[in-house]
């Protein structure tokens, strides 16, 4: 992990460094901030910041991954990867709630009122899918 939060340090500095820029340059082109180029800027920076101090705080708890040795062996690497469920329709209604809930400021906030409940039902839906049915542990 250290090696990908040093890509995001990168980005974090290169956000910072240009959107100091942009906004000494849009004083002194403009005569005044324009901001929603300044806004981009200082939201892409605290995004790559926010993954940044992600990837830099797992990466110093966890134990050194065969990809971070450059001597490493494919055989260092085997064991189980994680747990990959089969199939799942919760995520297409999720996806279909949220479908719902972006079309109501479009026909009637009443629809969206409507999404918001049926996107309750659907993330339980999807948070408990290993509770119940053929999948329960």
């Amino acid at each position: 992990m250290k090696v990908e939060a040093r890509l995001f340090m990168f980005l974090v500095v290169f956000f910072a460094v240009a959107g100091a820029s942009y906004y000494v340059m849009s004083i002194a082109v403009y005569g005044h901030i324009e901001p929603i180029g300044l806004t981009v800027f200082v939201l892409s920076f605290l995004m790559a910041l926010l993954i940044w101090f992600y990837l830099h705080t797992v990466g110093r708890k966890m134990t050194a991954r065969p990809e971070d040795h450059k001597d490493a062996e494919v055989v260092d690497g085997v064991g189980a990867l994680g747990f990959f469920p089969p199939r799942s329709i919760w995520p297409f209604t999720c996806a279909l709630v949220l479908g719902i809930i972006v079309l109501g400021p479009v026909f009637g906030w009443w629809l969206t009122i409507l999404g918001g409940v049926l996107g309750v039902w659907a993330v339980c839906g999807w948070c408990y899918e290993y509770y119940v049915g053929d999948y329960q542990h």
